[in-house]
């Protein structure tokens, strides 16, 4: 058997350590090494699925193993994030246990997408890593925003929650060619994510994610 065909495999368990790791600091209320160790989850969650591809070491487990390593990564994580945020605030204590609305709907999201064939090209519903990838930024560049205003939290767990599931279309940035007509909205949408990160750096990744939501808009108005 070819080592080559392990490795998405091992890439994918890199998710599921970093993933595990910023469950650690969330739940600590370190939310700049959470932030990071996500970041770095979904870089692995991009290179496993590019590995595969490079290599053709496509398998059923590695298929299993990538939806176990993003229900952590990008579910328990950003679950473990608004509980922290929560717990932090001014609302009652059991409150916090809202925030483990997300890993459920995260849950419910990847279980969704692994039988839904018509989800190839592009998306039904919020990725999970996008979900994730909101609430790790808002938490590192506005949690004392967001502790003085809670109720900001609760809307957001009910409107992406409801996002994770949705028949709602969303981009996907796998390019099939670099034409601009068949990937003008894709473009669109990464020039968009360059310019805000040039003028908001590390406090860009919130924002980023509210600007790929509104990239579904024209979608809905069809």
């Amino acid at each position: 058997m070819k080592l080559t065909r392990h490795i998405p495999n091992f890439i994918t368990t890199l998710n599921l350590f970093s993933g595990s790791i910023a469950i650690y600091f969330a739940f600590q209320g370190n939310f700049e090494f959470a932030f990071f160790a996500v970041l770095l989850a979904a870089l692995f969650d991009f290179m496993d699925g590019f590995a595969a591809r490079l290599l053709k070491a496509y398998s059923p487990m590695g298929k299993e193993l990538d939806s176990l390593a993003d229900v952590l990564s990008f579910g328990m994580a950003p679950g473990a994030i608004a509980f922290s945020l929560l717990e932090q605030s001014a609302f009652p204590g059991w409150i916090r246990f809202a925030g483990f609305i997300i890993p459920v709907f995260s849950a419910l999201r990847l279980a969704k997408f692994n039988i839904d064939e018509r989800q190839t090209e592009s998306f039904l519903g919020m990725p999970t890593p996008a979900n994730a990838i909101f609430w790790v930024g808002i938490s590192y560049s506005f949690s004392g925003f967001f502790i003085q205003n809670p109720w900001l939290i609760l809307l957001a767990l009910v409107v992406l929650s409801g996002l994770l599931v949705s028949e709602i279309p969303m981009l996907s940035l796998k390019f099939k060619g670099f034409s601009w007509s068949n990937n003008s909205r894709k473009y669109i949408l990464l020039a968009g994510c360059i310019v805000i990160l040039v003028f908001l750096g590390l406090d860009a990744f919130g924002i980023i994610i509210l600007w790929y939501l509104a990239n579904a808009i024209p979608d809905l108005l069809k």
